[in-house]
């Protein structure tokens, strides 16, 4: 059974909850066409399967942050943190949940408690932001109910990331 709870000093040790892997095994390619978002995916070739691991963050409390933790027991085995934004939406800026909870429901609990925080501040909705590469995150999202926002394809140009693009994702109250 998950619980989601706020972050709070009795639990601040939780906020370093360790990135783990994921699999990079094809891309979510987005369309625009008369104002209306589709996608479809494209399946790497086996042999081209790798995995990333983003970087671990230091994250401390703050007052401009509201951080989410998923428990199990009493062992956190997922995180959101939210920042507010200035317009309409409460920015997701990460979700995380531990690989051996993953697909065990943790996510979702976070996403419903964040939509619950976002209503809470006076805001209709959540964002977030994943890579087109990183595919089980993209599905994740299109299947909590969020829709396609926006793209950036510049956004990585002129790094070691070259070639990836930023997907907006946005679900409503």
């Amino acid at each position: 059974m998950i619980r989601v709870q706020v972050i709070d000093e009795a639990r601040k040790q939780d906020l370093a909850l360790p990135n783990e892997p994921f699999s990079i095994y094809g891309r979510l390619i987005p369309r625009l066409e008369d104002g209306v978002w589709s996608y479809e995916t494209r399946l790497l070739p086996p042999e081209e399967v790798t995995s990333l691991c983003f970087p671990d963050e230091p994250y401390q409390l703050s007052e401009q942050k509201v951080f989410l933790g998923a428990y199990e027991g009493e062992t956190c085995v997922g995180l959101a943190v939210l920042e507010d934004a200035w317009f309409r939406y409460l920015y997701l800026a990460d979700l995380k949940v531990s690989a051996a909870c993953r697909r065990k429901g943790a996510g979702r609990a976070l996403i419903r408690a964040a939509l619950k925080t976002a209503k809470a501040r006076g805001y209709g909705g959540v964002y977030t932001i994943a890579q087109d590469n990183n595919l089980d995150a993209c599905r994740f999202y299109l299947a909590q109910g969020f829709r396609i926002g926006g793209f950036d394809n510049q956004v990585y140009a002129g790094t070691s990331q070259a070639g990836k693009a930023d997907l907006y994702f946005y679900l409503d109250l």
